[in-house]
């Protein structure tokens, strides 16, 4: 069902500083910030070789990463992401198996466009993860 490690989030509390810090000291390439309304943040992509990084900055009050940054004040791993080739199926499979699909369990379309569920992460050793379609 799963395939490969698509990216590795991380809250900070300055977007602007965390891509500044990737680009600057690592040499990375950053693309430019993107708010994702529906998902209640702004979130930059950090490109490796072999995956990506996310940097994730809550937009607004409400945002759900907000309450993250309150516990780790200075930021942190948040979630990973990994690919499926179809959500509806890899759901499904999940559910049958009882993991927990959080929200309305209806994929959402996530930065790059595509499908993305979040699985609860009491079900999976205290990470979140993050589906995604590609």
């Amino acid at each position: 069902m799963i395939k490969r490690l698509n990216h590795v989030a991380i809250v900070v509390p300055d977007l602007a500083a965390a891509s500044l810090t990737y680009r600057d000291t690592l040499g990375a390439e950053v693309s430019k910030a993107q708010a994702l309304v529906e998902h209640g943040v702004t979130v930059v992509f950090v490109d490796l070789p072999n995956t990506r990084i996310e940097l994730l900055e809550p937009l607004g009050n409400d945002s759900p990463v907000s309450n993250f940054l309150q516990r780790n004040m200075n930021g942190g791993i948040h979630h990973i992401c990994i690919e499926v080739d179809d959500i509806i199926a890899a759901k499904n499979d999940l559910l049958a198996k009882g993991a927990r699909v959080l929200g309305d369990g209806e994929p959402k379309a996530g930065a790059h466009g595509n499908p993305v569920l979040f699985l609860h992460p009491k079900d999976f050793h205290g990470c979140l993860i993050e589906l995604e379609q590609v």
